[in-house]
C-alpha cells in the first residue's frame, strides 16, 4: 500500500509513495526479537465500518471525524473503473479530507479558512478537512477571537500574548464551551488561563463563535455523507434506503453537540433514507482485525496455489539441465551406436542445400501436420525478377480418415489434390511435388520416408513402418486422374526453414510451436553417422517431441502432465511435446484448475461437469487470456463461453495458471534451441554464432507472450549465439516447394 501523502502534522521523510507495509517489515526484521505477518493495510475508516459492521450487518458506511476525517463506502464493482471486475462491492475509502482542493469550495471558505490553510505543513491540501477535523476546528475558534478582539468586539479590544500563539486554542476547549450545564464557566476559565479577561458578554459571545463554527463543521460533513447516502440509494435502486454508518473520532464521541447536529441534518437533506449512527465502541483496531481474518484466509488460499504451481516454475539452474540434457540426447541421436535406442533420433533429411536464387518452375506442395491440409502451387521466379508467387487451398482431414485405415487417409488427401488441380485448371500438367509429412519418419533418400509412428492424434492403420511417398503414389495410381513426380518428402520443420531462408541465408534452424513442436538444423555431415559421407552439412530433422520419453526429464514432470500423458493416444510418447506443444497446455492447465477445484480454492469448490471435459481448452482460448490487452471481465467471458461459471477473482487464477504453464513451455522450448545453436557454434569452432531461426506454428504465433519468454530463454542459456527468430509468413508448404525446386535445379546440372 503506497502512502500518497501525509496528513493530520503527520511529515517523517522518505515515507511518501513507499510501500508502507514493506516499511513495517524491514523495522520488525531490523528490531530482531519478534516476527509478524503483515496480511493487509486497513485506513481506520474502513476498519472502522468493519468494526460496527460485525454487529450490525446494514452497516456499509464508516466516518470518522476525529483529528482528521474521512470516510469509506460499500461500491459496486461495476462502477470502480480502476479495478477489473463487475461483480459484488467493494469497499471505498474516499479520502474526502482533499474535497475542496481543486476550488470546487471557493464559495465557501472564509478569509479564517484561507488563514488555517496558509499557516498549515501543507498549503491548498486537505481543504475540507481543514474545516471540518479536530487537528483545526480550535484554531478556527482562535483566529475568529482575535480578529473580533482586533474590531474592538471582544476583551475590549486587547489581544494576549496566548491568544495570539498558534495552537493555544485546542479543540478539547469548544467541546467544553459548549457543554449546557457548564459551558459558560468553562469559556470564563479557558480565557482568563490565556490571559484575558473576559466579561459574561465575551464569554456569551465565545461560546457563540464555537457553536458556529463546530455546526458548520457538522453540516459539511452532512452535505458529503448525503452524497455517499444516495449513490449508494440510486446502486440498489430502492425507493427507500436503510443503512448503518459506523462512526468513530474524538469530536464525533467527545462534543456535546457535534453528533447531535450531524444526526439532524443527515436526515433532513436525506428524507428518503433511514440511518442509523453507531459510534465504535473498539475503534478501528477490531475492524483491522476482522479484515485481516479474512486476508489471511486468502493469503492461505494464494499460498496453496503458488505451492501447487511451484513444481511448474523452472529455475535458470533447472533450465541449463534440461539444456545439457537435450544436448546429450541429440549426441546419442546422431551417433550409430546409440542411435536406436536415443529417444531423440536426429533424422537424416537428405537436405543438404539450401536455394541459391536459379531456382525457376512451378510446382505443387502438400502441407500434412494437423487436422488441416493445405495444397498449394508455387511458381518459383529467377533473375532480376526472383519471386516466389503462392496459390493454395485448404482442406479438413476428417476424424474416420486419421483413425481409418492407411488407403482411406491417403485416398483422401489425393482427393484434396484433384479437387485443387482442377480449380487451377492443371489436371493435364505433371508437376514435380514437395510433400510436407510433419510426422517423423527415418528417411532413406529425399523421396522415401518411413512413418516411424503416428503422433497429433493421427492413427490410421497399415502406415506406420511404410513408405508414406509410395502409400501417396499408390493412392495416386487408384485415382487414375492426374499425374504427379513426387520429388522430396520434407518434415515442416525442414520446409520451414527452407521458406525463411529463401530470404535470409543465415537460416539454418527451424522450429514448429503449434500443435506439435519440432526442430531441424544444418548439422556437419561428419556427424550425421546414419548417412555415408562427412563432406558438407544436411538438415537433421531432430523429432524432439520425443525428448525425455527415456525419462530423462521426470523430474521436472508434474502430476498433471503424467496425467495428460496418461490418458492421451501414446502414453509414454512425445513428452517432451506433450510439456510444451498446443495440442496438450490446454489439458494440463484443466489438469490444475480440477486440483485447484477439489482443494476449495477455484469455481466456490465445484467441479462442473463440463471442467471434467476433455479438450475444452484450445490453444486459442489460452493465448486469449493471456493477452494484456483483455480485460478481466472478458476473461470471464471466454471461461463462460467454455461453459464455466467463474467470478472475476476465478478469472484472475485461471489467468495466472495458463501464464505458469505458457511460460514453462516457452522457457523449455528455449532451453532446447539453446543446445541447438550452442551445437553449431561448437561444430563450427566459433566464439560467436551469428544463426536465424525459421519459426512457424499457431502456438508461437498468437500467444502474445509465449515466443519473447522463449528469446529471452535462448539469449540466457546461449549468450555466445547471436539468434534471430524470423516467422514463417507462408508456413512450410513453401519451403518444401523449395526444396523440390533445389532438388530439380541440382538433377538439372548433374544431367548437363
Amino acid at each position: 500500500s503506497m502512502l500518497l501523502h501525509w496528513t493530520k502534522g503527520f511529515k517523517a521523510s522518505g515515507v511518501e509513495g513507499r510501500d508502507v507495509v514493506n516499511l513495517l517489515r524491514q523495522a520488525i526484521q531490523r528490531r530482531g526479537d519478534f516476527d509478524i505477518d503483515v496480511v493487509a493495510v486497513v485506513n481506520d475508516t474502513v476498519g472502522t465500518m468493519m468494526t460496527c459492521g460485525y454487529d450490525d450487518h446494514n452497516c456499509e458506511i464508516g466516518l470518522i471525524v476525529g483529528t482528521g476525517t474521512n470516510a469509506c463506502y460499500m461500491e459496486d464493482m461495476q462502477h470502480i473503473d480502476m479495478v477489473e471486475g463487475d461483480e459484488g462491492r467493494m469497499c471505498i475509502n474516499m479520502e474526502w479530507g482533499a474535497f475542496g482542493d481543486l476550488g470546487e469550495l471557493h464559495a465557501v471558505r472564509t478569509e479564517f479558512d484561507r488563514e488555517i490553510d496558509r499557516g498549515s505543513i501543507n498549503p491548498g491540501k486537505q481543504l475540507f478537512e481543514k474545516m471540518i477535523s479536530g487537528m483545526y476546528m480550535g484554531e478556527l475558534v482562535r483566529i475568529i477571537l482575535v480578529k473580533m478582539a482586533k474590531d474592538g468586539l471582544l476583551f475590549g479590544g486587547i489581544i494576549s500574548p496566548d491568544l495570539l500563539v498558534k495552537g493555544h486554542f485546542e479543540t478539547k476547549y469548544v467541546s467544553a464551551i459548549e457543554r449546557d450545564r457548564d459551558g459558560l464557566q468553562k469559556a470564563c476559565e479557558i480565557l482568563t488561563r490565556l490571559g484575558l479577561r473576559p466579561t459574561p458578554d465575551d464569554c456569551a459571545a465565545t461560546q457563540r463563535v464555537c457553536t458556529i463554527v463546530s455546526t458548520r463543521s457538522a453540516n459539511l460533513c452532512a452535505a458529503t455523507l448525503a452524497a455517499v447516502l444516495r449513490r449508494i440509494k440510486e446502486n440498489k435502486g430502492v425507493q427507500r434506503l436503510r443503512t448503518t454508518i459506523g462512526v468513530d473520532g474524538s469530536v464525533y464521541k467527545k462534543h456535546p453537540q457535534f453528533a447531535k447536529r450531524l444526526h439532524k441534518a443527515v436526515r433532513r437533506l436525506v428524507s428518503t433514507c433511514d440511518v442509523r449512527f453507531l459510534p465504535s465502541e473498539d475503534g478501528s483496531g477490531k475492524g483491522a482485525a476482522m479484515v485481516t481474518a479474512v486476508a489471511y484466509r486468502l493469503a492461505k488460499q494464494q499460498k496453496l496455489r503458488e505451492e501447487i504451481l511451484a513444481a511448474l516454475v523452472l529455475s535458470d539452474v533447472q533450465l541449463l539441465e534440461v539444456k545439457r540434457r537435450m544436448r546429450e540426447e541429440m549426441e546419442r541421436g546422431l551417433k550409430k551406436e546409440t542411435h536406436s535406442s536415443a529417444a531423440v533420433k536426429m533424422l537424416a533429411t537428405y537436405v543438404r542445400s539450401t536455394p541459391d536464387g536459379t531456382e525457376k518452375g512451378d510446382f505443387l506442395a502438400l502441407d500434412l501436420g494437423g487436422t488441416n491440409f493445405r495444397v498449394l502451387l508455387v511458381k518459383v521466379r529467377s533473375g532480376k525478377r526472383r519471386s516466389v508467387e503462392m496459390h493454395n487451398k485448404i482442406y479438413t482431414i476428417p476424424m474416420d480418415a486419421m483413425e481409418g485405415t492407411g488407403e482411406e487417409l491417403f485416398d483422401h488427401i489425393v482427393h484434396c489434390i484433384s479437387d485443387f488441380l482442377e480449380y487451377m485448371g492443371m489436371k493435364d500438367c505433371v508437376l514435380p511435388l514437395g510433400f510436407t509429412f510433419s510426422f517423423p519418419c527415418e528417411q532413406r533418400n529425399l523421396d522415401q520416408g518411413i512413418l516411424l509412428k503416428w503422433t497429433k492424434g493421427f492413427k490410421a492403420t497399415g502406415c506406420e513402418g511404410e513408405d508414406v511417398v509410395d502409400l501417396l503414389r499408390e493412392a495416386i495410381k487408384r485415382r487414375e486422374e492426374f499425374e504427379l513426380e513426387v520429388v522430396a518428402i520434407v518434415n515442416d520443420t525442414v520446409g520451414t526453414m527452407m521458406s525463411c531462408g529463401y530470404d535470409d541465408p543465415f537460416c539454418e534452424v527451424g522450429l514448429i510451436i503449434g500443435t506439435g513442436c519440432n526442430a531441424c538444423y544444418m548439422e556437419e555431415m561428419r556427424n550425421v553417422e546414419m548417412v555415408e559421407g562427412d563432406e558438407g552439412r544436411m538438415c537433421v530433422n531432430m523429432e524432439w517431441g520425443a525428448f525425455g520419453d527415456n525419462g530423462c526429464l521426470d523430474d521436472i514432470r508434474t502430476e498433471f502432465d503424467r496425467e495428460v500423458d496418461l490418458l492421451s493416444m501414446n502414453p509414454g510418447k512425445q513428452r517432451f511435446e506433450k510439456l510444451i506443444s498446443g495440442m496438450y497446455l490446454g489439458e494440463i492447465v484443466r489438469n490444475i484448475l480440477i486440483n485447484f477445484t477439489k482443494r476449495g480454492l477455484l469455481f466456490r469448490g465445484k467441479i462442473s461437469e463440463r471442467l471434467k471435459t476433455r479438450g475444452i481448452f484450445q490453444t486459442k482460448f489460452l493465448s486469449h487470456i493471456e493477452s494484456d490487452r483483455l480485460a478481466l471481465l472478458q476473461v470471464r467471458t471466454i471461461l463462460q463461453q467454455l461453459g464455466l461459471q467463474s467470478s472475476c477473482d476465478d478469472s484472475i487464477i485461471v489467468k495466472e495458471v495458463c501464464g505458469v504453464v505458457s511460460r514453462r513451455a516457452a522457457q523449455l522450448c528455449g532451453a532446447g534451441m539453446a543446445a541447438v545453436v550452442d551445437k553449431i557454434r561448437e561444430n563450427r569452432h566459433l566464439d560467436c554464432l551469428k544463426v536465424t531461426v525459421g519459426v512457424d506454428g499457431t502456438l508461437y504465433k498468437l500467444h502474445p507472450h509465449l515466443s519473447a519468454i522463449m528469446h529471452e530463454t535462448v539469449g540466457l542459456l546461449a549468450p555466445k549465439c547471436k539468434v534471430t527468430f524470423v516467422q514463417s509468413e507462408d508456413g512450410s508448404g513453401k519451403g518444401a516447394a523449395l526444396i523440390t525446386a533445389v532438388a530439380c535445379r541440382i538433377r538439372e546440372a548433374g544431367q548437363h
